[in-house]
């Protein structure tokens, strides 16, 4: 007979996987991985409730618009599922080139290049290019993403209070001088809504010889000349080495990009492990991160509707009094302050067919535990009443 999983011999990975607290926590009270079972926009169905969905990161509302949903099935026609390779050997394509054309171009860049993940991207964006012995200096609230980055390169880390230009300063004056340095932050902060002080921090960077890497996933198809980005924003081009982001939000597909100069691009492609060894990003979503950029370009109207809901939903919150981190960005935070509150107004929120996304510590600093929102150009005024009504109700469950 075999032995029991969890005999009197265990071994001590399985034993930690047994006894994990958070994991039976996240079991018990099952706030993430929620499986919809139908979607249609910014309309979902989950466990037989159809509900808006205000936490998708479908900014521009393009992952059901016909011309991005034909261009990836007649990618997958033509090209199959998979390239079944990695980019350096067997997996490399023509349509990976004009992808990387199309946005090293839209970005005012020389070149780029696109990974199967943006966490992939945004991480390699780091990690190819700082060594041991470097110094990087990272905004406080970077995403796990760059932190991952930073943690592969070796490189000595200081971290500055976020968004936070003196501080920054203050940090780069007390560190080594003879080293090679680097500069960490993103256009737009996820959690908080934030737009980075771009003009401060970069001005800061060029006095002190830093190499930035500046990730704008959040920011992409948000901000700037048709959803340029950030660094377009503030018409900084010059100023910013690399920018790296994704193709899930704006671009209503899956990957990722790292735009910059031809011979930094082409450094990654030789140094970045992440880039030798992953898989070449597929068909069906190169294709529709294409064809969702020529619709940013050729259709205004998703960016205004995007801007106008954001308004509209903003100032629903304000009047509950509630706190959103004085978000400046679709991506608007809910902070509550506990875990407690902030399962009881997600909990409220779903009871009115709601779907919201919980972010509590360690993901969150103390004290900002918070429910994560976003809004979408697709939201229409009857879903932002009903989201007003779920709010509300939200609120007196406090």
């Amino acid at each position: 007979m075999p032995l029991s999983l969890f005999s009197s011999h265990r071994k001590a990975v399985l034993t930690r996987c047994h006894e994990d607290y958070s994991t039976k926590m996240r079991q018990r009270y099952a706030p993430w991985y929620h499986a919809m079972d139908a979607q249609q926009g910014t309309s979902v169905r989950l466990d037989g409730r159809d509900m808006i969905m205000l936490s998708s990161n479908d900014y521009l509302g393009l992952a059901f618009h016909p011309k991005v949903v034909e261009a990836a099935q007649e990618a997958i026609r033509r090209w199959g599922t998979s390239t079944n390779g990695a980019r350096p050997s067997n997996g490399s394509r023509s349509f990976h080139l004009k992808l990387e054309e199309k946005l090293a171009s839209f970005l005012g860049r020389e070149a780029c290049h696109v990974h199967a993940a943006g966490y992939i991207s945004c991480m390699s964006a780091v990690a190819a290019f700082a060594q041991k012995g470097d110094m990087i200096f990272a905004d406080k609230n970077v995403h796990s993403c760059l932190l991952d980055g930073i943690k592969l390169s070796l490189a000595t880390v200081e971290r500055f209070s976020h968004n936070n230009p003196a501080d920054l300063r203050t940090v780069i004056a007390a560190s080594r001088r003879d080293a090679p340095r680097m500069l960490v932050i993103e256009g737009v902060y996820s959690m908080e809504g934030h737009i980075a002080k771009l003009p401060e921090l970069a001005a800061i960077a060029e006095e002190s010889s830093c190499f930035t890497v500046l990730d704008d996933a959040h920011g992409f198809g948000v901000l700037g000349r048709q959803g340029r980005g950030t660094v377009d924003h503030f018409g900084l081009n010059d100023q910013v080495e690399v920018i790296c982001g994704s193709l899930s939000k704006s671009l209503a597909s899956t990957g990722g990009f790292v735009a910059a100069s031809r011979e930094v691009i082409e450094f990654l492609r030789t140094h970045s492990k992440q880039t030798i060894f992953s898989a070449a990003l597929s068909p069906g979503q190169a294709a529709a991160a294409q064809a969702a950029l020529e619709v940013m370009q050729t259709e205004p109207e998703h960016l205004e509707r995007l801007w106008s809901n954001t308004k509209k939903y903003i100032a629903i919150l304000k009047g509950l009094g509630l706190d959103t981190w004085e978000t400046e960005t679709p991506a608007v935070p809910i902070v509550l302050g506990s875990k407690e509150r902030v399962y009881r107004f997600w909990q409220a929120l779903l009871e009115k067919n709601v779907f919201t996304v919980l972010s509590i510590v360690p993901a969150v600093p103390v004290g900002k535990d918070l429910i994560r929102t976003a809004i979408s150009a697709m939201h229409t005024d009857e879903q932002l009443a009903q989201i007003a009504d779920a709010m509300a109700y939200a609120v007196k469950k406090l």
